[in-house]
C-alpha cells in the first residue's frame, strides 16, 4: 500500500499535469505500462488539458487527486447526477504505482466524499466491456452490471483512435453506504 500524503481537488491550472497522468495510465505514454492501459484498443490521447478545464468548470463536477511524496499519483472524476447519484470516471493511477492498493484508496475516498458532501446513494462507472480484467476489478470493488451499454464515441479522436470496431461501454453501479470521510 502506498502512503497517501495529500488529497485535493484539481484546479484549472493543474489540467496539463492531470492530462499527462490520465494519458499515461490509459495509453501507456510513459516508460512504464500499467495493467490498466488501453493502448491495445486505442491510440492517441485519452484527454487533453482543455477538456479537463471544461470538466473542472462545471458546478457539480470535481476531480479528486492524490499525491504521494509530493508527486501526483492518482485521480478520479466525480460528477453529481440527480437525484442522489455520482458518475465516476477518468480514474487513473500512475502506472509504476499500480497494484499497491492506491486505486482502491482513491475510489473509496471518492465514494465517501460523495456520500458525505452530496448525499450520494449510488455510484456508476463505465468501462470498455472488452477490458474484462478491469471489469473484474470493479466487481471486486462492489460494482455490478446494470445491463446498460453505451456506444463508444467513434469519430471523436479527442477520446482516442480506435484500433477495433467493436468497442462499447458497459455501465456498472454500486449502492453506497452512509459513512463519513476519513
Amino acid at each position: 500500500m502506498c502512503a497517501i500524503t495529500e488529497w485535493s481537488f484539481a484546479r484549472a491550472d493543474e489540467a496539463a499535469a492531470l492530462a499527462d497522468l490520465v494519458n499515461d495510465a490509459y495509453r501507456a505514454t510513459g516508460p512504464v505500462k500499467g495493467w490498466t492501459s488501453e493502448a491495445h484498443l486505442l491510440g492517441g490521447q485519452r484527454i487533453d488539458a482543455d477538456m479537463l478545464r471544461e470538466i473542472l468548470a462545471r458546478d457539480d463536477s470535481r476531480i479528486l487527486q492524490t499525491h504521494v511524496a509530493g508527486t501526483l499519483c492518482g485521480c478520479i472524476h466525480l460528477e453529481k447526477t440527480p437525484p442522489t447519484g455520482v458518475d465516476l470516471g477518468l480514474f487513473a493511477i500512475r502506472p509504476g504505482l499500480q497494484g499497491r492498493g492506491l486505486g482502491r484508496s482513491v475510489i473509496e475516498h471518492a465514494e465517501r466524499w460523495a456520500v458525505t458532501r452530496w448525499g450520494t446513494r449510488r455510484a456508476e462507472i463505465t468501462v470498455i466491456d472488452l477490458r474484462q480484467d478491469l471489469v473484474a476489478w470493479y466487481r471486486r470493488m462492489g460494482y455490478d452490471f446494470t445491463g446498460e451499454r453505451r456506444a463508444f464515441p467513434y469519430g471523436d479522436e479527442r477520446f482516442g483512435i480506435p484500433k477495433r470496431r467493436d468497442l462499447a461501454f458497459t455501465v456498472m453501479r454500486k449502492a453506497l453506504p452512509d459513512h463519513g470521510v476519513s
